[in-house]
């Protein structure tokens, strides 16, 4: 009888340990992305040949890419098709401007709609606009002028839009090198906007009667909301002091007047900066609750480490990154590899990250 009490004990030891090393290998599988290395991804080449792309979105199977010249590239079953965006004002491609954001309508698979950020020329020069339009199979129409008139640059009109938790749209724009703009409440430039989908403002905004959600920026360029509702920004500093905001309404977050560690009555620290070193961070998402950052300066994707507030390199191709969309296990990338103080066309790559085996 002990003998077999024994034997039942070995039994049951023997099966914990089974099941500790399968779980410690299912860990392994779910390993975060903040534990990775370049040497834990793999990648794809999805598409080649892409001119300046600047936004990356999905559609069911498809994959969706801006390009700064005004197409909408469309990439369904690995088959890369391209779509001109026709607009009232023509898009204008110079420097960093151009075809630039892009969101896609919660019904988007039935109705076609999408909302575009893009340049264009108007007396006052470079000049930027927030428009609707629709897909048709075979090309992009406007259907609808949300905003426009917001001052555009050579290199800073951040660019980037978003459809909130709350069904708004948030826009960031670029201080077009005006040390005044991002501090006057009554210019739209240096800014975070927020809108509803047909062009109005929010009654709920922070500012009655204006699009200005947040101001004091320099040139964001990325928005990612957590499970939290928290919202994300990315921002370009003037020589390094890139940054990480968690973006509230109202909240003047400094710029000209202060950056980096700098303090100020009435204005906000970043979350994070890159001290004396550059990233210049574009497009961010949340894979679950990490948030990922492409960088074009140091070529490398990003992973916020939460508990030592500092971001950390997962991958890098020795390409500049734009823009980021995580899709269950896998990761797709768009590189920028000409900057916007180059000209010529650029000769640019959809990547696809996956788990090295």
């Amino acid at each position: 009888m002990r003998y077999l009490q024994m034997v039942g004990k070995v039994i049951i030891v023997a099966a914990c340990l089974a099941s500790s090393a399968a779980w410690g290998q299912d860990a392994d599988a779910t390993l975060p992305i903040s534990g990775t290395t370049s040497s834990d991804w793999t990648f794809d080449v999805i598409a080649g040949n892409l001119d300046y792309p600047w936004d990356i979105e999905r559609a069911g199977d498809r994959i969706l890419v801006t390009e700064a010249a005004g197409d909408v590239v469309m990439i369904d079953g690995g088959h890369p098709a391209r779509h001109p965006v026709k607009t009232s004002d023509p898009i204008v491609r110079e420097g960093g401007g151009g075809l630039l954001g892009m969101a896609l309508s919660k019904g988007f698979e039935t109705n076609g709609m999408a909302y575009f950020y893009h340049t264009y020329n108007s007396d006052a020069g470079l000049t930027n606009k927030v428009v609707e339009a629709r897909f048709d199979g075979s090309s992009w129409r406007e259907t609808r002028v949300l905003v426009d008139g917001i001052p555009g640059h050579r290199l800073y009109n951040g660019g980037r839009i978003a459809i909130g938790p709350d069904g708004n749209l948030f826009v960031t724009t670029g201080w077009t090198e005006d040390r005044e703009r991002p501090q006057d409440l009554s210019s739209l430039a240096g800014k975070i906007l927020r809108m509803t989908l047909d062009g109005k403002v929010p009654h709920d905004n922070p500012f009655p009667g204006s699009y200005v959600y947040s101001y004091g920026h320099r040139n964001p360029q990325g928005l990612a909301w957590d499970d939290g509702g928290r919202l994300f920004a990315s921002e370009h500093g003037q020589t390094a002091h890139d940054e990480i905001n968690i973006v509230t309404p109202g909240t003047n977050y400094g710029w000209p007047l202060i950056s980096g560690d700098d303090q100020r009555q009435g204005m906000a620290k970043p979350m994070l900066h890159s001290g004396n070193a550059t990233w210049a961070p574009s497009g961010i998402a949340f894979a679950g609750n990490e948030l990922l950052v492409t960088a074009l300066a140091s070529k490398a994707l990003y992973v916020l480490d939460a508990r030592r507030d500092r971001l950390r390199p997962i991958f890098s191709s020795g390409d500049r990154l734009r823009d980021v969309l995580p899709v269950g296990e896998d990761i797709y990338l768009i590189t920028t590899n000409r900057s916007p103080r180059a000209e010529g066309p650029s000769q640019d790559r959809l990547l696809k990250l996956s788990r090295a085996k």
